[in-house]
């Protein structure tokens, strides 16, 4: 008889554009029990995730399975690093990042029926000043849009839209000093992003070379660039073409500094933080167990 799989799933019930899809009784419709031994629980308060998955791995579960937005990833995984237990993910957020360069299907009864199929491998992960992140941090305009997006009073890609609508009309681009192991590059950017995965979400393809196992961050910087070139940029970024355009610059690296005139917004995995003149950023290898649907998928 086989062993069957112990896992958890970690419910964020305020999460992104899906509250109203019924996640929970798909689960408990869908789930094979004869292949898993699984259990519900609901997150309570921010930072719970990472405390429940904590707890979970440390009582030898197979997996603990995010269910929720990219924020509810994010705080389920921080949980999880260095440890055995896998993170897997439903995911019912407004961007999805690592979902979708997983491969997760974004329905929720085809995500849960993936669990049956699904395998066990490792992917990198960053830190942003001790914060870890899975898919991208940054700073400049997305880190403006995400505080925006997280003060709006609800989710989903037209919430998303109209607070890049909302900044863009103010935003100004800032100056900023790149230190990488043995060069260092300042130049006026629209924004910086840091990229494990190779998106921030939605299948907007920020970085789209970038690799979870590939021990490298993908660093694109946006410079300053005119209304006529602004469409050609939002087609290409939602195309895996970004990085074709001139005004933007790659560079792949394990660690960098960011340095800024003054402190100001930053994100991480889309969550929005205050941060100071200074940042620093690397890439951990490994170090996070993960559950994806097919070993065939590049991640």
């Amino acid at each position: 008889m086989n062993v069957k799989r112990k896992i958890v799933f970690v419910y964020n019930p305020i999460s992104g554009s899906r509250r109203l899809i019924p996640v929970v009784p798909i689960i408990e419709r869908f789930m094979d029990t004869d292949l898993y031994d699984f259990s519900i629980v609901s997150t309570q308060y921010k930072g719970h995730a990472t405390e429940l998955a904590r707890e979970y791995a440390a009582r030898g579960y197979d997996a603990v399975i995010a269910v929720g937005g990219d924020g509810t990833v994010n705080e389920t995984g921080c949980g999880l690093i260095g440890t055995d237990t896998a993170l897997g993910i439903i995911p019912c957020g407004s961007g999805n990042g690592l979902a979708r360069h997983l491969g997760i299907p974004m329905d929720p009864y085809k995500a849960v029926k993936w669990l049956d199929k699904s395998i066990f491998t490792e992917i990198d992960y960053g830190m942003m000043d001790h914060q870890p992140f899975f898919c991208t941090c940054g700073v400049g305009f997305d880190a403006k849009v995400s505080d925006s997006f997280s003060k709006s009073g609800s989710r989903g890609v037209l919430t998303y839209l109209e607070s890049i609508m909302k900044e863009i009309a103010t935003y100004h681009n800032e100056t900023y000093k790149l230190s990488f192991d043995n060069s260092s590059e300042t130049f006026e950017a629209f924004f910086i992003t840091c990229a494990n995965a190779d998106q921030w979400g939605n299948n907007a393809y920020v970085a789209p070379t970038a690799s979870l196992q590939d021990g490298l961050l993908d660093v694109i910087a946006a410079h300053p660039f005119s209304v006529v070139d602004a469409p050609l940029i939002a087609f290409q970024l939602f195309n895996r073409q970004i990085d074709r355009n001139p005004n933007v610059s790659v560079r792949k690296c394990r660690e960098l500094t960011i340095t800024r005139i003054q402190e100001g917004p930053a994100h991480y995995d889309g969550e929005p933080v205050t941060l100071g003149r200074e940042i620093h950023i690397e890439l951990k290898q490994g170090g996070l167990k993960v559950l994806i649907p097919d070993k065939r998928h590049r991640i």
